[in-house]
């Protein structure tokens, strides 16, 4: 079942200490002082499960003109150029930036109260959970020139924005995998571990979507793109997969030769470890390759808005989408390229929407219906 159209012209600390040892070397100023925070982090043990210590936070600007905290999604090594620029643009501003996990983003604008500040942006890779923010009215409304900028598909009634690009890839390992193996479009991929099964028995990895909030976005999606998906989780089943719930883990494994193939794999991490560990390749499938977005709202008890105002609006200019784009991320504007993977060919990105079909996802019934296939489809029936 081909997919047809576009939208796009319409419109674990093992892997943290890998991506500071890589990285490193070429940052200086916030981007050096981010990294060292990462190191930080990785010489903490026995920390308490969920607990965010200062080794997940960092902040710039004096503070004497006012002050921001940003929850986000994005690891701090990341953030580091963003940061930069932001208080080149803005040093009197204090901006507190926090990475927490995304249910953690979520429950910071939920269950804010007197003793627990409301963040003044929530920014979270779990589009389903900030799209439900959104619809539960957690969200303020945000009126920015931007906008003019985006596509449709990247904002929700001036209240979600999708700020980043970031198409969604199969990661191999070049060492490993003959060239001839590497499969161009999904159809490839059903075809190669249909011949070869035995061959990559125990050597794929993918989202586990029952863990995952990520992977259940992306598996659904595919989904929604076409029925031949499970015949692809059929085929995958027969081989043994190994089911992750963090991105950076199938990394490892594959840049390591535990696992030789990764499926659906956030590009912006892929592209970064790529260009580090040569036995990382990436492939952006020709018949349609996914972009999902990391949204960025401000929620409406957020207690400093005319600076939350201001920094959503430099995450969505052009100097910010630059920065980011820069890490890989992508960027949503009109008025600039593409993702990369797009080629000379960007109507094969299919965008995860920012809007409320993602609300879907939230639906108990139809996640239950989605886990019986699911697993009924990984066991060959």
């Amino acid at each position: 079942m081909a997919p047809t159209g576009s939208d796009w012209g319409r419109i674990a600390v093992p892997s943290a200490g890998r991506r500071f040892r890589a990285v490193a070397g070429r940052m200086s100023g916030i981007a050096l002082a981010v990294a060292l925070v990462i190191a930080g982090a990785l010489a903490a043990a026995g920390r308490p499960a969920g607990a965010q210590s200062r080794s997940d936070e960092i902040s710039v600007g004096t503070g004497t003109a006012g002050s921001l905290t940003v929850v986000s999604s994005i690891d701090l090594v990341e953030m580091g150029e963003l940061l930069e620029h932001w208080r080149a643009r803005y040093p009197d501003i204090k901006l507190t930036y926090r990475h927490k996990n995304s249910l953690y983003v979520y429950s910071d604008v939920v269950e804010c109260n007197d003793t627990r500040p409301c963040p003044d942006i929530a920014w979270s890779s779990a589009m389903d959970l900030q799209i439900k923010l959104v619809n539960d009215g957690y969200a303020a409304r945000h009126e920015s020139p931007a906008t003019a900028m985006l596509p449709p598909w990247a904002v929700w009634r001036n209240e979600a924005f999708g700020v980043t690009a970031e198409p969604i890839v199969l990661v191999y390992n070049k060492m490993r995998v003959p060239p001839e193996d590497v499969p161009r479009t999904h159809a490839d991929f059903i075809r190669l571990l249909r011949e070869k099964g035995a061959a990559y028995r125990g050597k794929v990895a993918a989202y586990d979507p029952e863990r995952s909030g990520t992977g259940f976005l992306f598996w659904n999606s595919d989904v929604r793109i076409t029925a031949d998906t499970w015949q692809l989780v059929r085929a995958m089943g027969r081989t043994g997969p190994k089911l992750y719930s963090f991105a950076h883990t199938m990394l490892d494994r594959v840049s390591d030769g535990d696992q030789l193939f990764a499926y659906n794999t956030i590009s912006s991490y892929a592209r970064a470890r790529a260009r580090e560990e040569p036995a990382i390749g990436v492939v952006a499938f020709e018949d349609y390759t996914l972009v999902m977005t990391r949204i960025a709202l401000i929620p409406k008890q957020a207690p400093h808005p005319e600076q939350a105002h201001l920094f959503l609006d430099f995450l969505l200019s052009r100097e910010g989408q630059e920065d980011l784009a820069r890490r890989a991320f992508g960027t949503v504007r009109l008025d600039m390229p593409p993702p990369a993977e797009a080629g000379a060919d960007p109507a094969r990105l299919r965008p995860i929407h920012v809007g409320p079909e993602l609300l879907a996802y939230q639906d108990q019934s139809r996640r239950r219906i989605f886990f019986r296939a699911w697993r009924k489809a990984l066991e060959g029936e």
